[in-house]
């Protein structure tokens, strides 16, 4: 294995990472700036009001996209696998 496999396999965990959590962090930042808004117009500064939505939000993305993420884990799974089994070529 030569230093182009290495950052090609490289490249492609972290590309399927980004793919992995992207919706998830993208909900949880939608989240986090509508409560942010509506405790500035509030004028409420309650910690929790910005961690109970936001944390129900994110599991819920998660528990909806989990066959997506798995898919893509699978996929880079399967093509590390086979890259083995071909002996690295």
């Amino acid at each position: 294995m030569n230093e182009v496999e290495v950052l090609d396999i490289s490249r492609d965990a972290i590309f399927t990472l980004l793919k992995i959590v992207s919706p998830v962090l993208l909900v949880a930042l939608g989240i986090g700036l509508i409560i942010g808004i509506f405790q500035a117009l509030t004028q409420i500064q309650e910690m929790t009001l910005a961690f109970v939505p936001k944390i129900l939000g994110v599991f819920i993305t998660i528990i909806i996209l989990f066959p997506y993420m798995l898919s893509q884990m699978k996929a880079l799974s399967e093509g590390l696998f086979d890259r083995i089994v071909s002996g690295g070529s």
